[in-house]
């Protein structure tokens, strides 16, 4: 019998949390950009967008589906950044989540705001209809994202360990564990 796991009500409320005010930054930043941006800077900055989500969907991938055994190997030789590694592996699920989920999320909301912006940008300096402009423009964002995403996947489970490392090197530089 399967056993039942428990609801982690305080991990939801900080995710809640979490999500909300890197979304408001996010967005912020983005908006703040994207108005003294010409129409090739603003689509600069949806293709930089959409690239941080999916970098941190390869890494979500790459948490979940890396073999932790290497890690603690590492960690036992006292590797830099494996101990940084094996702490992701253990929580993989709350890793994944803020990777994929969180920012992820959030950078898919906000390059498709920022999308209604150059859509309105380019309608206004072309003459051309708004809903055209739209369209082309939202199926851009959804495309680059969607693909980037599928290909970004099956790179991230065939380099998971790789991925995992080189992550924990640069959050390391930042993060450093207790002993």
């Amino acid at each position: 019998m399967k056993k039942k796991k428990n609801i982690d009500y305080e991990w939801i409320f900080k995710i809640f949390v979490i999500s909300f005010v890197l979304s408001i930054t996010f967005n912020m930043a983005s908006t703040t950009m994207l108005s003294d941006a010409s129409i090739i800077g603003s689509a600069i900055i949806i293709l930089l967008v959409i690239s941080l989500g999916i970098v941190f969907d390869i890494v979500g991938v790459a948490v979940a589906t890396a073999d932790e055994s290497i890690f603690h190997s590492m960690s036992a030789k006292k590797v830099k950044a494996a101990r940084v590694a094996v702490i992701f592996k253990k929580n993989a699920d709350r890793v994944a989540s803020f990777c994929n989920d969180i920012i992820g999320d959030i950078c898919g909301i906000v390059s498709g705001s920022a999308g209604v912006a150059l859509s309105s940008s380019i309608a206004s300096f072309t003459g051309y209809d708004l809903l055209v402009i739209s369209l082309i423009v939202t199926g851009v964002i959804a495309s680059l994202t969607i693909g980037g995403k599928a290909m970004g996947k099956s790179v991230a489970m065939s380099k998971s360990s790789e991925i995992l490392y080189t992550f924990a090197k640069v959050v390391s530089l930042v993060y450093k564990p207790k002993k």
